[in-house]
């Protein structure tokens, strides 16, 4: 009998279906042969798609990140002061997070404690987002196409800090009497405090 080939559509569906297990009950309730009686099909042939769960699982953070890398690379998409591109990032990721609340879980929440480690291949394409921060900044010190180990450092810090703006909002953490938008707003106005200005560098 000829093994039947993977479907799109039927890739699509278990991915959806893993994804808002994992955010509704955690990665111990994500097993294969649940997604695949919730999707309609055979544990065989959601193993055409996917290893075993972690394959399942790193996919699904694949799948959220190259998200959120078209959004970041829409938003700095011809802006080309570089201070005005790194607000544009930082208020484009903050609207990621709040328009994707599944897929951002998903990638920066779930610490399974025994999921295997994510590929290597996979994580350098990850680090393409943190570069679109670290480029704007070394633009904005006169140094284009130039970037440091501290221009990383930076927009590191800058991530870690809108990180943890909007996980306080997704986790319902900010106080009742701040205004949510405007809480965020002030994060992205405080992250854009460790950009460099090319006067600083001469």
């Amino acid at each position: 009998m000829a093994r039947a080939k993977p479907n799109k559509e039927l890739r699509a569906s278990i991915l959806d279906e893993a994804r808002q297990t994992l955010v509704a009950e955690g990665y111990r309730a994500l097993s294969m042969r649940r997604i695949a009686r919730a999707v309609g099909c055979t544990a065989t042939s959601i193993y055409l798609h996917f290893r075993d769960k972690d394959d399942l699982l790193h996919a699904l953070i694949h799948e959220g990140l190259e998200r959120l890398h078209e959004q970041l690379l829409s938003a700095a998409d011809g802006v080309t002061d570089p201070r005005r591109r790194c607000e544009r990032l930082c208020r484009s990721y903050l609207e990621f997070a709040l328009e994707n609340r599944e897929y951002y879980e998903v990638i920066f929440s779930l610490h399974p404690e025994h999921m295997k480690r994510y590929p290597q291949a996979l994580y350098r394409r990850a680090r393409g987002n943190l570069e679109f921060f670290a480029d704007a900044m070394c633009a904005a010190a006169g140094r284009p196409g130039e970037c440091t180990e501290l221009d990383y450092l930076h927009a590191h810090v800058i991530w870690a800090q809108l990180h943890g703006a909007i996980a306080l909002n997704l986790t319902e953490r900010v106080d009742f009497r701040i205004d949510v938008l405007e809480f965020l707003d002030a994060a992205v106005k405080n992250a854009l405090r460790a950009i460099p200005i090319q006067e600083e560098q001469e």
